[in-house]
């Protein structure tokens, strides 16, 4: 989260690709140093390993597409902000290494376009936008407003670039490397678009898609360190530190304790914070069945105090709470740029000062309206079983890094630097390539079923990347 916006912006502007080939190698160069050590605040980093498990089909697909036999997309899990870095090191390291062990032919450069989120740029500066231009990268504002401009850029690149293109079906990471989120249709309706255009085209590349997921672990169970961030949260929270001896250090139904008490009193003080301040209607106790754990009981008020989060932002920007958590995230995220970036004042710096300070307060209520979503886009993926259906020190670390980025966000106006627990290995495992041509033929002359086909291929796309989880 950036410091808080305290005036009115000028219309954030599409950043085109552009693509450089001497940036890529640079980068390619860089790549390990930037995995293992922090190059920026919101950066853990400490990747020490990357291995990947069947990339001999990702290189035999490279050597097709380089061929012109198909044109493909990697659709590739979000749970962390590490994921395209270490995308980048399976292309342009992993890759080449297995195509030369196995006899694959490639042209040099093995690399990928990919879309990535506009808001980027926005936390983390404008250096980002031109670094992702030159690695061949398409922003595309997320949202309930289509963003035209960066989805036929996308399409074009699918079916005309000299490179294949990588997304994030999930649309945004969710902190959970043993969770998949809920996919958006983007990536599948791109495949359909693909087909179709390369059918126009009097042109016969078959369009295949293939599913990436992405893990993190720690390489040693960072016990110790853990100990150490729940303290800290626990102190923060102006709760007994309950910091555990070392003849306990590894024991892990200590830490779930611990994870179960931070979260019932951070959750009960934010519903107390809602009722309070915004009015909301929060009853004290919610109805249970006796085979209700008290871990449940937990989560369902964890999420009906997300649920009044999203309401208290909804009713400032006008909007029907509609979908899921993700979906009104996305369209509250839009709602707050159109009032703090705005395409109605083009010509900001020339505005009477009257009409000026009114589109300043404008902006600064709508960037503090949006922290409540920022608080709910931290937990879209907490549910009652993860920890429960596996105690381990990686699980324990990713919802107590989630509680210390809330905790972060409400008391600092600037972006947290995570605590950084251990080093950790990145797991890359690839699926089989899902052909959309295929479906393509069976349903073009069909505009329902072709709908249909769209939501069938982003539901197939979505086990795919659950089976492929450990």
């Amino acid at each position: 989260m950036p410091k808080l916006i305290n005036s009115t912006q000028p219309p954030l502007k599409f950043i085109p690709h552009s693509f450089n080939l001497l940036i890529l190698r640079l980068m390619q160069w860089l790549l390990p140093l930037v995995l293992r050590f922090r190059t920026r605040p919101w950066l853990p980093a400490g990747i020490v390993k990357i291995e990947a498990e069947n990339s001999e089909t990702l290189a035999e697909l490279y050597q097709q597409f380089q061929s012109g036999k198909i044109r493909f997309l990697m659709a590739f899990r979000h749970p962390e902000v590490e994921d395209p870095l270490c995308m980048l090191y399976l292309i342009s390291r992993i890759v080449p290494r297995v195509a030369r062990q196995k006899g694959i032919k490639l042209q040099y450069p093995v690399h990928s376009h990919f879309v990535y989120d506009r808001g980027m740029t926005i936390w983390a500066g404008n250096w980002l936008g031109w670094l992702f231009s030159q690695l061949g990268g398409v922003p595309i504002r997320r949202g309930r407003r289509l963003d035209r401009q960066a989805i036929q850029t996308a399409r074009d690149l699918f079916a005309n670039a000299p490179f294949p293109i990588a997304v994030a079906p999930e649309g945004g990471n969710n902190g959970h490397s043993g969770i998949v989120s809920p996919l958006e249709p983007g990536v599948s309706q791109l495949g359909f678009w693909c087909v179709e255009d390369l059918h126009k085209a009097n042109r016969t590349e078959t369009v295949v898609i293939v599913p990436v997921s992405i893990q993190y672990r720690y390489v040693t169970p960072p016990w110790s360190k853990l100990d150490w961030l729940l303290s800290k949260l626990e102190a923060d929270s102006g709760l007994p530190v309950q910091s555990v001896g070392e003849s306990a250090i590894n024991q892990p139904e200590i830490y779930a304790q611990r994870i179960c008490g931070l979260g019932e009193y951070l959750i009960t003080e934010m519903e107390e914070f809602y009722r309070r301040f915004y009015h909301q209607d929060i009853p004290n106790t919610i109805a249970t069945e006796e085979s209700t754990t008290p871990n449940q009981v937990l989560i369902a008020r964890l999420h009906r105090l997300l649920d009044k989060a999203l309401q208290v932002s909804e009713q400032y920007f006008g909007i029907p709470a509609q979908g899921n958590f993700i979906d009104r995230c996305r369209r509250l995220e839009e709602a707050s740029w159109n009032r703090i970036y705005r395409e109605d004042l083009p010509d900001i710096d020339n505005l009477p000062s009257f009409q000026r300070g009114l589109a300043d307060w404008v902006a600064q209520e709508a960037d503090l309206r949006i922290q409540h979503m920022r608080l709910v886009e931290s937990f879209v993926a907490v549910n009652a079983t993860y920890i429960q259906e596996k105690y381990s020190a990686d699980r324990f670390a990713e919802t107590a890094l989630l509680m210390f980025d809330m905790l972060s966000r409400i008391q600092e106006s600037t972006l947290p630097g995570r605590p950084r627990l251990g080093l950790r290995e990145a797991v890359i495992k690839l699926g089989e390539p899902i052909s959309v041509t295929e479906r393509w033929e069976k349903v073009h002359d069909n505009r329902q079923a072709a709908k249909r086909a769209v939501s069938n291929l982003t539901q197939d796309l979505q086990v795919a990347l659950e089976n492929l989880i450990d």
